[in-house]
């Protein structure tokens, strides 16, 4: 089964040598520059540890937010898009160069042919040296005009890939973005755009349904053991979430210890079931420290649900599945809610990210 990976004191140890470290090499101490030191002496990351390695005695800035933007895009995305931007613009300009370039060289072999068929037909007799002189001058404005033709699909060629690239890179970007760092599972802007995608056909209200799920006392564990221990029992319950349901079904957390799941193509009792059975696998879990064995006790989840067709729009959806958790949370916790079992009670507001 799986475990809660290391002790407060060993975090702690961890918090101390990122800020020796980072003082010792003349980082400024950042959030960003902190976030990046803290992953790579944990060693949660070995690309990242490694590339931490690599760097020289002084980094600069400049380094340390290279290495940001490849292994914590979702807090460098402005510098990312705006790069994107430039290298696309610069590319754009080059190939419409080459355009131009290959229209003119173009317009040039025209001019060639044009000036040829007027000279030859305004002579009434050609002799073999002329038509000969002729062909050796096609023969080369040809040739000529082929092997720019070849270049200017040579370098076109070369910009596409760089532009493939940098799709590329938009994309991922545009992935970690919209991924929670802690569990790499869908964020809250994730979730957000996925809860409106329901109402937007007949389809999506009749065949889904929303889970919202809340890990019980959360406070009282982070208290107790610290955050580090509490982060590592939010990956586990995230994991626990992700492989228990169909590929196609979409989970996120969408805060601290809040988590949703979007389920497709089934009914209230078969949804309830799913929710059953990811309550109790979370309940069985046995929470310990692989290194102390310390024992954390038994973590538990509740739930509440709503299906898409008893709600007005997404805001009404999330409101009325925050409801049915508000209910099994003051019946007791650790247990299951169907909002089309209970009455009304008012819940908490949406959409964090109205703009993308």
């Amino acid at each position: 089964m799986q475990s809660a990976a290391a002790t407060t004191d060993k975090n702690t140890d961890i918090a101390s040598a990122v800020v020796a470290t980072m003082r010792q090499l003349g980082v400024l101490g950042l959030p960003r520059n902190y976030e990046i030191f803290y992953e790579a002496l944990s060693g949660t990351n070995r690309d990242l540890s490694l590339a931490v390695l690599s760097l020289s005695n002084r980094p600069t800035q400049d380094e340390l937010d290279k290495i940001g933007r490849s292994f914590f895009a979702q807090n460098h995305g402005p510098g990312i898009v705006e790069h994107a931007r430039d290298v696309i613009a610069r590319e754009l300009e080059e190939v419409a160069s080459l355009l131009r370039s290959e229209r003119s060289h173009i317009e040039k072999y025209g001019r060639i042919l044009d000036e040829t068929s007027s000279g030859l037909s305004g002579r009434s007799l050609l002799s073999q040296e002329l038509l000969q002189k002729i062909a050796n001058a096609m023969a080369v404005a040809t040739n000529s005009t082929i092997d720019h033709g070849r270049q200017i699909a040579s370098t076109l060629s070369d910009k596409t890939a760089e532009l493939e690239s940098v799709k590329s890179k938009l994309e991922e970007y545009k992935r970690l973005a919209n991924t929670d760092p802690l569990t790499q599972i869908w964020n809250r802007r994730a979730f957000d755009k996925e809860i409106t995608r329901i109402y937007t056909s007949n389809k999506g209200i009749l065949f889904n349904a929303l889970i919202l799920a809340d890990i019980d006392r959360f406070k009282d564990i982070n208290d107790r053991y610290g955050h580090p221990v509490g982060d590592r029992i939010i990956q586990i319950i995230a994991e626990i979430f992700q492989t228990s349901i169909r590929g196609d079904m979409f989970v996120a957390r969408t805060g601290g210890e809040e988590f949703a799941l979007i389920i497709e193509g089934a009914s209230e009792d078969a949804t309830y079931e799913i929710a059953e059975r990811i309550r109790s696998l979370i309940e069985q879990t046995p929470f310990t420290s692989s290194q102390t064995g310390t024992n954390y006790g038994t973590v538990t989840v509740s739930m509440g649900i709503c299906m898409a067709s008893e709600a007005e729009g997404p805001e009404d959806l999330y409101t009325k599945a925050d409801r049915a958790l508000y209910r099994s949370k003051v019946s007791g916790r650790n247990r299951v809610t169907k909002h089309s079992t209970m009455a009304g009670r008012a819940g908490k507001s949406w959409l964090l990210y109205k703009k993308d």
